[in-house]
């Protein structure tokens, strides 16, 4: 007779989701003092993540004082509706439960997805601090599926053409209090350069995250600004 694990051991999928939603979105209660220095990182470092799960290629075009530019080709993600809340945090952790449902194979083929990074949310900020934002969380589709991703009622798949990306990275936690601050940073820092015409700052941004939150130093967050005017995401 063969021999079963102990159930003790098996991974179910409500256990494996709140891992996951642990190592994106932890809770303010478990998150540690930041580390001095940690949270300005500006611009250069290669998100260390990415040496262990897949993430989109891209080519550094430029790179200034605080921010770079980089060129990144054709990629798919699939994405949630867009969620009206004042809370970049909850909106992320709330867009997030569809995308692992997506990836655990609740979706038109049945079919398991690998994880890949960052999981980046688009910022249309509000025009006040007490009014709702909008915000749309997308997931990057591995590039053994992004032939003939598997659609899912809910969610839509987007294809970027080639695009140039201005970023700007920083350390810690992501916060509702501070990526805001972090964006007017980076189209400050972007002021003066070439690129400045390119980035308008009433446009929205993104906030790629990268990490878990049991990594409590070397964190590695961005924010990216879309700089060739004109172009969105293509809807397929």
């Amino acid at each position: 007779m063969a021999a079963t694990a102990p159930s003790s051991l098996l991974l179910s999928p409500l256990i494996l989701l709140l891992l996951l939603m642990l190592l994106l979105f932890p809770a303010a209660s478990i998150r540690p003092a930041k580390v001095q220095g940690e949270s300005r990182l500006g611009a250069g470092l290669f998100p260390p993540t990415c040496g262990r799960i897949e993430c989109p290629t891209y080519e550094v075009v430029d790179q200034g004082k605080g921010y770079e530019i980089r060129r990144y080709n054709s990629t798919a993600w699939t994405s949630t509706a867009a969620i009206e809340d004042i809370s970049l945090v909850e909106a992320t952790r709330t867009a997030f439960l569809q995308l692992f449902d997506y990836i655990q194979g609740k979706n038109e083929y049945g079919e398991k997805i690998e994880m890949t990074a960052p999981v980046i949310t688009e910022v249309a900020p509000s025009d006040g601090p007490i009014c709702a934002s909008s915000f749309v969380v997308s997931f990057y589709v591995p590039k053994k599926n992004q032939a003939n991703p598997p659609p899912a009622a809910g969610l839509r798949l987007r294809r970027w053409a080639t695009r140039y990306v201005a970023v700007r990275q920083f350390g810690g936690f992501v916060s509702d209090g501070g990526v805001g601050e972090e964006a007017a940073t980076l189209y400050e820092s972007l002021a003066g350069s070439e690129w400045a015409a390119a980035a308008d700052p009433a446009a929205a941004y993104i906030v790629a995250q990268y990490n878990s939150p049991f990594e409590f130093t070397g964190r590695v967050n961005e924010i990216w600004i879309f700089l060739v005017e004109g172009i969105k995401f293509t809807i397929q």
